[in-house]
């Protein structure tokens, strides 16, 4: 019973987060958003207390759950196992944990979180690692079959789907992420779980607190035959059926040692409990086994499922999005970040890169950096739309407080950059005709057409930005004419101001 509601409750986790991830048109979002936000290194960078507190309870009295069940990148690691397991049974053993790896490697993600260096939290976060996958890898893929649906429906006169644009957010992000998927398929396929009790460090710091659990998996040494079973089953090498032994930092409760014991030598309860106490349970009534087991599975997923309500937030909903063709993107002395994030500095210290965020624009505005420091954190660019007023979408989603919910009033007085001018690329200038596109479409009136020269009457019209006025959303970056670049950009602001 335990192995089925773990696997029912990792099967529910693993499919709404994919959703989460693969849905472009904002749907998903208001019913799984909650997923993202009770992950635990996300929890911690945005203090959430409750989803921490939680967390942390679940894991002193059932042990690792969170690995097996919550963790997306660790239920993804047992479909890799499990599909080994198909074709090789019983083919793990128990080894030692690997403390020279295992520890000095939870060292360097929390020195690199705290200096900042969020390329390297973001290559060994868990959460990130699944997020990066989905959205580079698959969500393309998804946005495909979206344009096949739409193109057969099209031909019979139905609008129930309509086509998006596919297109390259990150070369280096998405080869980052073809290589991360390949080596956990074959960790996972040969080993089980190796990434998660030898690198991943949500399972180094939780494996601190399932020590200490009230329920464990244990040995009843009158019922072992050391048939060796329960250890060939085990994906986390954590069980020495010689000595009857299970290595409980490791553990992740996964039911498979107890499902494979013939002999019923293994259970699932307290093992501090009076063995005369278990014995007499026994005698008196067998079948209370199999209703403690319910018990506890029935505790597990109401505990699982108050994490989840009590992560479940208001949701909001967004504009749509308008078609532009692309151009390129300039060089900005300053990268541009999300309203709601307040600045550079903290968006950099609390951004995971899970690129939730990136998939759920639906502007395009977002996508991953190239900047070696800050690699795969969003930045904004407007080359492929413009930060709608209206849309505060990536506020919504964002499980680790890189950027703050906020409403669509007040996103429409935050300022994350100024426009500016560039001369030589004004249409205007360049080739002599008329223009005003930037004026035209600029949301908070925030630029006017005036005389280049007050004192010539054919002086041509250009652009002049109020910049106190100027809220950054890169409306006229995107509709300006010209080309390859823009003759208006947006230059982000450190610390964002309000107006």
């Amino acid at each position: 019973m335990l192995r089925k509601i773990r696997i029912s409750l990792a099967a529910v986790f693993l499919t709404g987060l994919s959703l989460l991830f693969l849905d472009f048109t904002g749907t998903a979002r208001h019913w799984l958003s909650w997923m993202a936000k009770v992950q635990a290194l996300e929890a911690v960078l945005a203090l959430n207390v409750v989803v921490i507190a939680v967390l942390a309870v679940l894991t002193l009295v059932f042990g690792r759950i969170y690995c097996s069940v919550i963790c997306p990148l660790g239920v993804m690691q047992d479909v890799f196992g499990w599909m080994g397991k198909k074709a090789k049974k019983n083919r793990y053993t128990y080894s030692a944990e690997k403390k020279w790896l295992r520890y000095p490697v939870l060292a360097i993600f929390i020195i690199a979180l705290l200096s900042g260096i969020g390329s390297i939290v973001q290559l060994l976060a868990p959460y990130s690692a699944f997020g990066r996958i989905m959205t580079m890898m698959f969500q393309p893929l998804w946005k495909m079959g979206n344009n096949l649906l739409a193109s057969i429906a099209e031909h019979y006169e139905s609008y129930a789907f309509y086509s998006v644009d596919v297109w390259m957010k990150s070369l280096p992000v998405l080869v980052i992420a073809a290589v991360t998927l390949a080596v956990l398929a074959v960790l996972a396929w040969r080993n089980g779980r190796t990434y998660c009790n030898t690198v991943c460090p949500v399972g180094t710091v939780l494996s601190f607190l399932s020590r200490f659990s009230f329920l464990k998996i244990s040995f009843d040494t009158d019922k072992c035959r050391n048939c060796s079973l329960c250890s060939k089953s085990c994906k986390a090498a954590c069980i020495d059926y010689k000595n009857h032994k299970v290595d409980y930092s490791r553990c992740v409760v996964c039911g498979d040692c107890i499902d494979s014991c013939k002999f019923g030598a293994l259970r699932y309860d307290n093992i501090h409990l009076p063995k005369k106490l278990n014995a007499f349970k026994e005698d008196v009534n067998k079948s209370k086994k199999d209703v403690n087991a319910s018990k506890r599975s029935f505790l597990l997923s109401s505990a699982l499922l108050a994490t989840a309500a009590l992560a479940q937030e208001a949701k909001k909903v967004d504009g749509g999005m308008a078609v532009i063709q692309p151009k390129q993107s300039p060089e900005r002395q300053t990268p541009l970040t999300p309203p709601g994030s307040l600045s550079a500095r903290n968006f950099q210290q609390h951004c995971t890169g899970c690129q939730l965020c990136v998939s759920e624009c639906p502007n395009d505005v977002l996508r991953p950096s190239t900047d070696l420091m800050h690699l795969m954190q969003p930045v904004m660019s407007y080359e492929r739309g413009h930060c709608r007023p209206e849309c505060t979408r990536c506020s919504e989603v964002c499980p680790a407080g890189a950027i703050r919910p906020i409403d669509r009033e007040e996103k429409s007085s935050i300022q994350i950059g100024h426009a500016q001018w560039v001369k030589d690329l004004c249409i205007p200038i360049k080739d002599g005709v008329e223009c005003g596109n930037c004026a035209r479409h600029c949301p908070v009136g925030a630029i006017e057409m005036v005389a280049l020269n007050e004192d010539d009457e054919e002086s041509p019209w250009v652009p002049a930005v109020n910049e106190n006025a100027c809220i950054g959303c890169g409306a006229c970056e995107y509709v300006c004419p010209a080309r390859p670049y823009s003759a208006i950009v947006v230059e982000g602001h450190e610390v964002h101001k309000k107006i």
